[in-house]
């Protein structure tokens, strides 16, 4: 007999032995059970995903603010490496490869506090709620976060590597 049978039966026995509180109990199964505690778990993943898709998004707009601030008070400097030879593709390297360099360590820092989250958890859990963070999520975080860098800091560069030598040096 199956699960949802046996289950349908005992409500019919049920309802027979107090038919005026029939409304009053359930009868389930395990899988009805699970059934919907994945569909909450679905509706949670989703959230997070949200969350997080919208947290890289704001990080990646302040890297690229920073960015754009350092290109602004680093003027001078692009003028004179301009003025002496560095191309537009020179520029524009060292300002995605600063973008990515400073959201890498962002990531490098998360991953770690996430690690040290997953640890700490599993402590006080103990046996109770075993914790593991495999290394392709870690490889992961941290790619993402350099990928966000580097995405977000194209802009700046290329607003780097457009400027005038003549009018950069004159910047103050």
């Amino acid at each position: 007999m199956s699960a949802d049978a046996a289950a349908d039966e005992v409500f019919a026995v049920l309802k027979s032995l107090h038919p005026q509180n029939a409304q009053d109990f359930i009868v389930d199964t395990q899988e009805g059970l699970l059934k919907r505690l994945d569909g909450i778990l679905i509706v949670f993943q989703l959230i997070l995903g949200g969350v997080g898709g919208l947290s890289l998004l704001v990080g990646g707009i302040g890297i690229m603010n920073i960015m754009l601030v350092s290109v602004t008070e680093r003027t001078r400097e692009i003028g004179i490496r301009k003025a002496v030879g560095a191309k537009r593709g020179d520029i524009l390297l060292q300002f995605v490869t600063e973008s990515m360099t400073v959201s890498g360590v962002g990531g490098l820092i998360g991953v770690g506090f996430g690690y040290g989250v997953s640890k700490l958890v599993g402590i006080v859990a103990g046996e109770n709620l075993p914790t593991f963070v495999p290394p392709w999520a870690a490889f992961l975080g941290f790619g993402f976060a350099v990928a966000i860098g580097m995405f977000f800091g194209i802009y700046p560069a290329f607003r780097a590597a457009k400027l005038d030598p003549i009018d950069a040096l004159r910047f103050e």
